[in-house]
């Protein structure tokens, strides 16, 4: 069984924010080469989650949709799990399932503290 991941944030006009997302996408393919990574994007930019979900389906048997969210909203709660039904009804062989939104996790606060640090308010 082939797995991938699809890493799906909200999107951006600005490809600098884009980027961040193919950035975290590239660390999760080093950590874990044997998965399939893709990354989509809500709204404003390309690939679409909808993209994303078609090119896993070429390769993968599994997939898991990881909102890179920092909490509950509309797109985490509504609009992800409708779209990974209309990829379910498309492809019935394949297996999607969705991850959490980021929400608490004390190695969230690691990182708010090292930008608070970073920018002289620590």
């Amino acid at each position: 069984m082939t797995r991938a991941i699809v890493i799906v944030d909200h999107g951006s006009r600005l490809a600098e924010a884009n980027a961040v997302l193919e950035h975290v996408a590239e660390a999760v393919r080093r950590r874990r080469p044997e998965l399939q990574v893709e990354v989509a994007h809500m709204e404003l930019a390309e690939p679409s989650l909808a993209q994303a979900l078609e090119r896993c389906a070429e390769r993968a048997s599994e997939v898991v949709v990881v909102p890179y969210f920092l909490g509950p909203g509309r797109h985490t709660t509504r609009d992800i799990p409708r779209l990974v039904g209309e990829a379910r009804r498309g492809h019935p062989g394949l297996r999607v399932s969705i991850g959490d939104p980021l929400g608490f996790d004390e190695r969230l606060v690691d990182v708010v503290l090292a930008r608070a640090d970073a920018s002289g308010a620590g």
